[in-house]
């Protein structure tokens, strides 16, 4: 058994890390109690220290405090979900039973987006100009981590249409809402992801995802 690294964090640390990916949620449930400012702060402090491909810090966010662009947010939300459920087919019906936003519900309401005029970072990007978004997915996963240590829950909501999002909010051409982001207290921590209890899908056991020197499930 090879020894501990030396930067080891200590064993409880170590474990309250852990402890957080593992329970961390998609949240969908929240309460309306509102989220103290200074929480809040800490939270997108989390998500902008992560790491970003050529340290292009491409993470914008907008704090949705109007009630009736909520609203528009929320309906801009909708017509995309009956458009998805449509596009399933036979699993329209299940689909439209699940719940996949907090939007009206949640404390905070957030959209994260790309920042426009990302062309001439390309420091990690001259061949993968998707490692913006990438470089984004970090900060989101950063204050999902935190949020959930913070006892916080947060719903990533991606079905809206982009360009229309980003008329609504008046970004900059070549600026891409990714996230709306539903952020705040909520009534417990679902056991599952709400998906697997409900049936959906089921997480893939991990030896069927990783090989060695060759792409997994080849000889398959």
């Amino acid at each position: 058994m090879s020894a501990a690294s030396p930067h080891r964090y200590a064993q409880a640390e170590v474990d309250a890390v852990y402890r957080a990916i593992r329970e961390r949620r998609d949240m969908r449930h929240f309460l309306p109690d509102a989220v103290d400012p200074a929480l809040l702060e800490r939270l997108l402090q989390a998500a902008h220290h992560a790491p970003s491909v050529g340290f292009m810090q491409p993470w914008r966010f907008i704090r949705i405090r109007d009630a009736q662009l909520r609203a528009r947010i929320h309906a801009a939300v909708e017509r995309e979900r009956v458009a998805t459920a449509q596009a399933l087919g036979e699993r329209e019906d299940e689909f439209m039973k699940l719940k996949v936003e907090g939007i009206l519900d949640c404390g905070e309401l957030l959209v994260a987006a790309l920042m426009d005029k990302r062309e001439p970072h390309l420091f990690g990007r001259r061949t993968m100009p998707q490692m913006d978004l990438a470089s984004l997915a970090c900060a989101l996963q950063n204050m999902w981590l935190a949020a959930r240590a913070e006892g916080l829950g947060m719903g990533w909501v991606s079905l809206f249409e982009p360009d229309a999002l980003a008329r609504l909010l008046h970004m900059p051409e070549g600026a891409a809402p990714v996230a709306v982001v539903c952020l705040g207290h909520v009534p417990a921590f679902y056991g599952k992801p709400m998906l697997e209890q409900q049936n959906w899908a089921a997480r893939r056991p991990l030896h069927e995802l990783v090989a060695d020197d060759k792409w997994p499930g080849e000889d398959r």
